[in-house]
Formats: structure tokens, C-alpha cells, sequence
């Protein structure tokens, strides 16, 4: 069993570790960890709840996911663990000459043209079919009746509902993107928190799904109205992508960290940078958590990892190092010499912002899953069908215009992605799964947690509620405004550019949930940071 001082609230913890025995949902929104709890008590098991969980949040949590996102999952079943990539790849006409034809000079951010093929129906219909206990039908009943009958805003979701508003009001003018104003501002504003807020279209969408167990979204009258939409405007998505996409089963991806094996999904997800990071910090001794040793060699570690992972990372058909390599003794010991005892000046990089969700559930039976989706950057491209409350995601955002680079633009070609579930085992075991959502803070997310964790012994919800740094570029940190202020200035001797954020809100939103491996007891953890909430029995 793991060992943890839960006395020990060095961060003024918001939030209590949940215990319970029969089953755990935690993730970001209240209704959607209820809907969860609901499947499993229905017979439902872990993976039953995860789908139920996700649909449940492409409603209540509009501003950072939706049906037409991508999706990523670790599940461990009967003592193995196996990974799911739903994220989907660009369409097979588009080209950078067709892009630059259009006047184009790099990847746009809205609109049609970054809209790659979604995931999400698929990994949800497919879970269900290899694992899942209960009819899809069933399972989507909970998101189809919030979508049907409506619910209340809660605080960040009213929050960054209506930045999302107001920065579309200004930016996205063109007809094309009316239906997400129809759909998400009917008043013409954004709803308010404690505001309920409905969406039919959503409903029969979802129902449509649960019908036909995701066909319709492919092959049936939901990829005609998505194919036809896009067209109209210009965009290269066809009917023939949507037909011909599959979601891939991989194997995960694992380092060893001081005895414990944490895993990830590997490329085109970005989460081989938290190993990368993780496999060059454990030959480090750390002094103690607030020590600026510790934290100086973890930011550089994490540094390093991020540079080579932007360099490397996209369809691994693409990549011109294999993932092996990236994750050999000889890779983490190479990168781990050029940490001194100053700041590094690696490469810049600009980071993008992120729109994300992540759940973690549990059962009885000892099953247990890591999910995430996500429509990116928020709302996504602007773009919703017409008549089905789609919000199509922008993932193709992400691809570079420079033909050098490993994740340069092409046809049918998946892009570097940034949505990442974690796992965590030991001797074999189940652990359990994490996440933290958030655009490029993900891997630094898992990095903290894996270590508040397994180095500090952090109980689940003080290893969330700890401040994080976040590296952005250069020598340039941010960190979360309750961040030890000594050990900021420390870092500052050390020649870290340290600047503090103004608010929590792009350090990420993560859920934990541990197992006992004697006696089954789980323990979770949720986000200070967020509305997040756990449901447990």
C-alpha cells in the first residue's frame, strides 16, 4: 500500500482525499461525476462510467470538450493495461498548397480548415463494445437528458464561457460561424453561472450516437450534415474521411520512476515528454519539496524533455526518432549532464492555449480507466453543424507550414496532440490513473504530480493542490500565484525568468485515483482549481 502523511497540508488544501470501496468518479463538473457514479450503480462498470462521465461533459462542459473532439484512454482490465487513440488525422485533400492557395501562411486557429477527424463518438462506442457492461444506450441516457432538459452554470464553466464569448464576438464575424453562436449564445450573450442553459440539438445528436453505436457520426446522416457544412465553406473534410477513420488500440508506454512504472499513451500524444522528463530527473536526489534544488533541476529536466518533445513528436509514421530512443538510459543520461546549476537557454517555443477534459474512474471489480477528450483551445474551430449541436474541434491548429518539420501538414496525417491520460503501477499493479488537462501544461502536470507523489508522499489531493510552475520558453517560468515565494526568488538567483500568474487558470485541472492493492480501497483527489468533484460509493 502507498504511504501518505495525510496530516501533512503544506498548500492549505481545499479539498479532503476521498475514500471509498465500490466505486470512484472524479473529474471536473458535478453533474457529470454523478452521472458516472449513476452507471455504476446501475451495474455499470468502470469503463460503462468513464463513457457516461464524457458524453456527460461534452454538455456540461462545453468550453473545453465536445462531440466533435478527439480522445485518448488507459484502461487496466483483468490485470493488463491498454491504450486507445481516438484522435484522428487530417483530410485527405488538404495540402499545404491548397492552404497557401488560400492565402494562408500558417495553420489558422478557427474556422474549417483546422477541423481534422473527430474521435470521440468512436472511442466511446468502441470502449463500450470491447469492455463495456451496459448498452451504449444506456449509458448515454444521463448526457442526453442534460442536454434535453438543461442545467445550471457552474462558476468556471460561466467563467470561461464567457471569455470564449466575448473573444468570438470580436474575432469570428464570417457566417460560418453563426450556429455556435445560435447554440451557445441563444440570447445573444453568454449564459450566466447558476444559469440553465440547453441544447436539443445536442440531445438528439447523442441519442443518434447512442442508436447506432457511433455509425451515425461515421457513415450516416450526422457525417453528411458535418461533411456538407464544411464544404460549403470551404473546408477539405469529406464524408469519405469520416467512412474510412478507425480508432487504434496501442500499447502503452511506461518508464520505471524510483520503483513505480507510470505510463502514458505514446505518439502523436504528447504524453512521452512527462517520461522523457521523468527518465532524466530519477537519477537526482531531491533534497525536499520546498528546497530550490529540487525544483531547479525538475524545471530543467522538464525543459529538455519539452524541447526535443516539440522537435520530435507527431504521427509516429513521421517521427524521425522512435519513441525507444527518446525513452532509453542513454537518452535521460545524455540530457541529464547539460543540467547545471544555472538556467538552461534552450530553443524558444510558443506555446497555445488549451481546452481540455479528463476523468478517472473505478469499480469494485478492479477495473479502472484514464480518459481524456478534448475540442482544443477552448470551444475549438467555431465551427458547430448546423441542427446538431456539433462543436468540431481545431486540432489541426497544431500542424507546422515549415516542410522540414516532423509535424508538417499533410494528408491524412495526425497531428502532434496534447490530450494525455496517465497510469500508474507498481510490481504489476494497479495503481491507478491521473490526468491533468490543460494544453502544453499536461506533461509538465503529470511530471509534478508522479513527483509529489512517489519523492514527497503527497496524499492525492495535496499532490493536486500544491502551486505549480509551468515552464514556457527560454528561461521563462510562470508560476501559480500561492507559489512559495522565497523559492521563487531562489530560482531567480539561479537565472530562471520567474514570473507570477495572475490566477490558477492555465496550471491545469487534474483528477487521481489510487487503489489500495491488499484491501481495494480507493482514494481520489480533484481540483481545487476547478468545479471538480468526486462521486464515489
Amino acid at each position: 500500500m502507498m504511504k501518505f502523511d495525510y496530516l501533512y497540508q503544506p498548500f492549505s488544501a481545499q479539498r479532503n482525499t476521498v475514500f471509498a470501496k465500490n466505486g470512484m468518479v472524479a473529474t471536473s463538473q458535478p453533474l457529470a461525476a454523478q452521472a458516472g457514479l449513476d452507471i455504476l450503480k446501475k451495474g455499470g462498470n468502470a469503463i460503462d462510467a468513464a463513457i457516461a462521465t464524457a458524453a456527460t461533459l461534452t454538455v456540461v462542459e462545453p468550453t473545453s470538450n465536445g462531440i466533435g473532439g478527439d480522445a485518448f484512454a488507459l484502461v487496466w482490465t483483468d490485470g493488463k493495461l491498454h491504450g486507445l487513440n481516438a484522435s484522428g488525422p487530417s483530410p485527405q485533400s488538404i495540402s499545404l498548397d491548397a492552404l497557401k492557395a488560400q492565402g494562408y501562411e500558417k495553420m489558422p486557429t478557427y474556422g474549417v480548415n483546422p477541423i481534422t477527424v473527430p474521435g470521440v463518438p468512436a472511442a466511446w462506442a468502441e470502449l463500450s463494445k470491447r469492455f463495456g457492461k451496459l448498452p451504449l444506450q444506456e449509458v448515454l441516457e444521463p448526457a442526453i437528458q442534460y442536454a434535453e432538459k438543461g442545467f445550471p452554470l457552474t462558476p468556471t464553466l460561466g467563467k470561461y464561457w464567457k471569455i470564449a464569448y466575448n473573444r468570438f464576438k470580436e474575432h469570428l464575424l464570417a457566417d460560418e460561424f453563426k450556429p455556435w453562436f445560435a447554440t451557445f449564445a441563444p440570447d445573444g450573450r453568454a449564459p450566466e453561472i447558476g444559469e440553465m442553459w440547453r441544447s436539443p440539438d445536442h440531445a438528439a445528436t447523442l441519442r443518434s450516437i447512442a442508436q447506432t453505436n457511433g455509425q451515425s457520426f461515421y457513415t450516416g446522416e450526422l457525417a453528411q450534415k458535418i461533411s456538407d457544412y464544411i464544404q460549403q465553406y470551404g473546408g477539405f473534410l469529406s464524408k469519405e474521411d469520416l467512412v474510412n477513420y478507425k480508432v487504434e488500440w496501442v500499447e502503452p508506454i511506461s518508464v520505471n520512476y524510483r520503483g513505480y512504472d507510470v505510463w502514458e499513451i505514446p505518439p502523436n500524444g504528447q504524453g512521452i515528454i512527462t517520461l522523457m522528463a521523468l527518465n532524466i530527473a530519477k537519477e537526482f536526489q531531491f533534497a525536499g519539496k520546498e528546497n530550490v534544488e529540487t525544483y531547479h533541476q525538475q524545471i530543467e529536466s522538464m525543459k529538455l524533455a519539452f524541447i526535443d518533445g516539440k522537435a520530435f513528436i507527431t504521427d509516429p509514421s513521421h517521427m524521425p526518432l522512435k519513441q525507444e530512443e527518446l525513452l532509453s538510459e542513454e537518452y535521460g543520461k545524455k540530457r541529464r549532464t547539460l543540467i547545471g546549476s544555472t538556467a538552461l537557454e534552450p530553443k524558444p517555443m510558443e506555446l497555445a492555449t488549451s481546452g481540455t477534459v479528463y476523468l478517472a474512474t473505478a469499480d469494485g471489480e478492479g477495473n479502472m480507466v484514464s480518459f481524456i477528450q478534448s475540442n482544443y483551445m477552448g470551444f475549438g474551430s467555431g465551427i458547430v453543424i448546423p441542427g446538431t449541436g456539433i462543436a468540431m474541434q481545431n486540432r489541426g491548429h497544431d500542424f507546422s507550414f515549415d516542410e522540414k518539420h516532423p509535424n508538417v501538414l499533410k494528408p491524412g496525417k495526425k497531428s502532434y496532440n496534447t490530450i494525455i491520460p496517465g497510469f500508474l503501477t507498481k510490481d504489476g499493479k494497479a495503481v491507478g490513473p491521473f490526468g491533468i488537462m490543460g494544453g502544453f501544461m499536461q506533461p509538465q502536470g503529470h511530471f509534478q504530480l508522479i513527483s509529489n507523489t512517489i519523492d514527497f508522499h503527497l496524499n492525492p489531493q495535496t499532490a493536486l493542490d500544491a502551486p505549480r510552475w509551468q515552464w514556457i520558453e527560454g528561461k521563462k517560468i510562470l508560476v501559480e500565484p500561492n507559489f512559495p515565494l522565497h523559492i521563487a526568488q531562489a530560482l531567480t538567483r539561479k537565472g530562471h525568468e520567474v514570473q507570477i500568474a495572475v490566477d490558477s487558470g492555465g496550471f491545469g485541472r487534474g483528477q487521481v485515483i489510487w487503489r489500495d492493492s491488499e484491501s481495494g480501497v480507493l482514494m481520489g483527489g480533484t481540483e481545487s482549481r476547478t468545479d471538480g468533484s468526486i462521486a464515489s460509493w
